[in-house]
């Protein structure tokens, strides 16, 4: 029984380990840029989907680029490839909220 403990808590421990190692590596691989290293096909593309809000910062994830856009008090984070087509969206408040980020 004692083992089945030890092992059990090795376990966890293990995960927690992995799961703090995987957010520190996501935080690394996103760089907050200025408009100016976006290639023109993303600006585009961007300017298209933000309908009236206000890009308020560009960020570079891996080889994709992210445009915050904020419209109607709400961020919106715009996942867009090199070629300016847009991969994902997703609600930029809980991203950073998860993360214990204010943004």
């Amino acid at each position: 029984m004692k083992a089945n403990n030890t092992f059990i808590a090795a376990l966890v421990s293990a995960g927690l380990a992995f799961s703090v190692t995987a957010q520190a590596k996501e935080k690394e691989e996103e760089q907050t840029i200025s408009s100016s290293d976006v290639p023109q096909a993303v600006l585009q593309a961007a300017q298209a989907e933000a309908k009236g809000g206000t890009i308020v910062r560009w960020e570079k994830e891996r080889n994709n680029y992210e445009a915050v856009v904020e419209k109607n008090g709400k961020q919106t984070g715009i996942e867009i490839d090199a070629n300016g087509k847009v991969v994902s969206r997703h609600n930029e408040s809980k991203e950073h909220s998860e993360r214990g980020e204010k943004h």
